[in-house]
Parts: structure tokens; sequence; C-alpha cells
């Protein structure tokens, strides 16, 4: 099995896309819910959503694995869009769902202040010395600032790792961070894992969305072995630095 590719330009997903749409707005006026001020947080979602619609026709949650139980897709903890994790204890309790789509009026209140008055200050890799460099590369979680400080530092040959994307190919079409070096796509992990020829004492980093995809498939690759492994905790929605399509 290769790497799934959906064409996000088709008449089929467009169609998808659309009832999809018309699906996430029932959804929030259903529970008195706002979508979340980041747009771009909102459209990879109900994306991800469309695609599993079409894959799998069922719309899970595109931040978990989907995983053959029985010979049927099953998400991994459920998750199936609105997921009851969401509706018993995310939205109740922290305001905001694990995909980000779907919150609160107040949450979506707080975030709104929150991205008026954010200042993003950088301490990237051109001041740290490579020692400072090493520790960080071994760190099992990683912030956005991080990464680029990486990523600067492999630039500089100061270190060296594999960064890998396991998003979906129509994912990573529309933005990756520059300099991943592989996909590895959720729906296809196994079956795709080996054309990327990764070492098992190198240095790996894995990214999602935001974070939850890419924190299950860590699990995975320590099980099978890797030594290495770190995860970009809150996926490249969390990343300032320079993406390419």
């Amino acid at each position: 099995m290769s790497i799934i590719r959906i064409d996000m330009n088709s008449d089929e997903f467009k169609a998808e896309m659309e009832k999809t749409i018309k699906f996430t707005d029932k959804v929030i006026k259903q529970f008195n819910w706002e979508y979340n001020p980041q747009t771009e947080i909102n459209e990879g979602v109900q994306m991800g959503l469309a695609r599993h619609k079409m894959m799998y026709n069922k719309r899970f949650c595109p931040c978990f694995m989907v995983e053959e139980v029985d010979g049927k897709p099953q998400s991994v903890e459920n998750r199936l869009c609105p997921c009851k994790p969401a509706l018993e204890k995310e939205i109740p309790e922290e305001g905001v769902c694990h995909c980000q789509i779907f919150c609160t009026p107040e949450f979506a209140a707080a975030k709104r202040v929150e991205l008026g008055m954010e200042e993003v200050v950088h301490t990237h890799s051109r001041g740290l010395t490579q020692s400072e460099c090493e520790s960080l590369l071994n760190q099992s979680e990683l912030d956005g600032d991080e990464m680029v400080a990486l990523l600067e530092a492999r630039e500089l040959g100061m270190i060296h790792f594999k960064l890998v994307d396991v998003r979906e190919h129509m994912e990573w079409q529309m933005g990756h961070i520059k300099g991943a070096d592989a996909l590895v796509p959720t729906s296809s992990f196994f079956q795709t894992l080996d054309e990327a020829q990764l070492d098992k004492n190198e240095n790996i980093i894995l990214y999602c969305h935001i974070g939850s995809r890419s924190a299950h498939c860590a699990r995975i690759l320590k099980d099978m072995n890797y030594t290495k492994i770190g995860n970009l905790t809150h996926g490249i929605v969390s990343f300032s630095g320079e993406k390419e399509r």
C-alpha cells in the first residue's frame, strides 16, 4: 500500500468539503459553540474530516490515527466527530476540543485577545552552542521555536536529524515545514515507513497538524525500538519558520 493521494482540486473532494463545512456549521449551532478564531486550524480540520469521509465513509477526527479492527476502520479512542471526549470532557473543562476547531464563546473571546496581543520573540540556533543544540535535539517534546532553532542548526552542520511529516498527502501539498525529509502518512504508516529509510539509531523528529498523530506515531516507533524520537508538541500550527508547498 502506497501513500493515499486525494486530489483536493477534484470535484469529488470539493463536493465533500462543502458537505463537511455544512456539517461543522450544524455542530456549532447545535451546541452553541464557536469556531476557533485561527481560521487555518478550522480549514485543516474540515479538510481532514472530508478526507476521512472519502476514505472511510465516516468523519473520524483527523488528529487521531485510524486503524483496522476486525476488518473495519476504527479511530483511536473512538474519535468520531463530534467525539464523546470533546462533548463530555474537553470542551466543558478546557473550552476547546482536542482538534481545536470547536470551542466555547468564552474560549474564542480569550483566544482573540491573545492573538491580538501576542508578540513572538525567537531565540534561534545561531546563539546556541553545539552542546546546547545537541541537548535540545535529545528532548522528546519540542515547541515551535525549538524546531526552528534545530533546523537552523542543521543547516549550519551543527547537528543531524530527520524531520518526518505524519500528516496526509493532501495536507503535505497544502504546506509543509521546509526541510522535512519524509512523508509517512498515518493512514498508511506501516506500509510507507520502510520507504522513508529511517535508521533506528538516528535522531528523528515527527510532526503533524497539532501534535496528536505524531505523538501516537512516536510511541509506535519507540515500541519498534527506534531510540531517538522527538515530537513537535503542538504541530505545524505552532511552527513559525519557513513552510513550502
